[in-house]
C-alpha cells in the first residue's frame, strides 16, 4: 500500500523523536554497565547469549515491560523467531499496545536495525526504555501517596458533619401517607359501565399515589446507608488513631 503524505511525514517526525531521545547513540561505559545490570535483574524464558541477537524479535523486551506492568503486557502475543517478518509484527505490536502506554516509540528505521541484529544498537533502546518504566513507576507511587493523602483528610470532624447534614435532611423528609385505604371490591355484572370506570380509575390513581410513596421511602433508604458508611467509616478512622486521640475524640464536649 503506498503512503500517504501524512503517513511519510509521520515516520520522519518518529525518527527524529528517536534521534532527540538518544536512540541512535552510543552509550558511555556506565550507561550501558548500568542498562545490562538492570536487564540481569529480568526473568527471562530464555538465557541471553547475544544482547543484539537476544533483543531482535521483541520477545525479551515484552518480557521486560510485562515484568513491571503485567497488566500491559500479553506474553502469548509476542512470538520467538528467526523469521525477519514475525520480529517486525512483533515490534510493530510493541509499539501499538505497550510503548504508546509508556509514552514511547521505536521508529521503522530503528526497528528494523534491531531486527536484523546491528551491533550497539537495541542497548540505548533498553536505557530509554528502562527510564520510561522508572517514570512511570515513580508517577504510579506519587499517585498512591497522593490517594492515602486524601483518605486521610477526611477526618473525623468532616464524617460528624456529614453525618449531620444526612440526618437533617431525613428529618425534613416526609413520606405521605395513602389518601384512601386500599379496598377490595366485588365485581358484579349489574354494575353499570360508569361505575366500573370510576372503580378503575379509583384503583389507578391509588396505584399512582403508591407509586410516589414508594419512591420517597426509597430515597429513605438510600440516605440511611449513606448514613450507615459514614459510621462505618468513622469506625475506621477512629480504630486507625492512637490511644490518646481516641480518648480525646470519644471524651465529650
Amino acid at each position: 500500500m503506498k503512503q500517504t503524505h501524512y503517513q511519510t511525514d509521520l515516520i520522519v517526525l518518529r525518527s527524529e523523536m528517536c534521534m532527540v531521545l538518544g536512540m541512535d547513540r552510543l552509550l558511555s561505559e556506565k550507561e550501558e554497565r548500568d542498562t545490562l545490570t538492570w536487564i540481569d535483574k529480568i526473568p527471562f524464558s530464555r538465557s541471553k547469549k547475544n544482547v543484539s541477537r537476544d533483543f531482535s524479535d521483541g520477545v525479551m523486551v515484552a518480557e521486560i515491560v510485562k515484568h513491571y506492568f503485567p497488566r500491559i503486557v500479553d506474553i502469548h502475543n509476542y512470538i520467538a523467531s528467526c523469521n525477519t517478518q514475525q520480529k517486525l509484527s512483533n515490534w510493530n505490536l510493541l509499539n501499538k499496545r505497550v510503548f504508546s502506554k509508556l509514552d514511547f516509540y521505536v521508529s521503522e528505521d530503528m526497528v528494523e536495525k534491531i531486527v536484523s541484529s546491528t551491533p550497539n544498537v537495541i542497548l540505548p533502546v533498553l536505557l530509554l526504555l528502562k527510564e520510561k518504566i522508572e517514570n512511570k513507576l515513580a508517577q504510579a507511587t506519587r499517585t498512591q501517596h497522593y490517594s492515602r493523602r486524601q483518605e486521610n483528610l477526611f477526618s473525623d470532624v468532616e464524617i460528624q458533619q456529614a453525618e449531620a447534614g444526612i440526618m437533617a435532611q431525613l428529618e425534613k423528609m416526609k413520606i405521605p401517607e395513602p389518601t384512601q385505604e386500599p379496598q377490595q371490591l366485588m365485581f358484579s355484572p349489574d354494575m353499570c359501565r360508569l361505575t366500573l370506570r370510576q372503580v378503575l380509575l379509583d384503583k389507578e390513581l391509588l396505584v399512582l399515589e403508591l407509586q410516589d410513596i414508594l419512591k420517597s421511602l426509597q430515597v429513605k433508604v438510600n440516605k440511611l446507608e449513606e448514613l450507615i458508611q459514614l459510621k462505618d467509616k468513622r469506625i475506621e478512622h477512629l480504630t486507625s488513631l492512637p490511644e490518646v486521640f481516641k480518648t480525646k475524640l470519644l471524651l465529650p464536649g
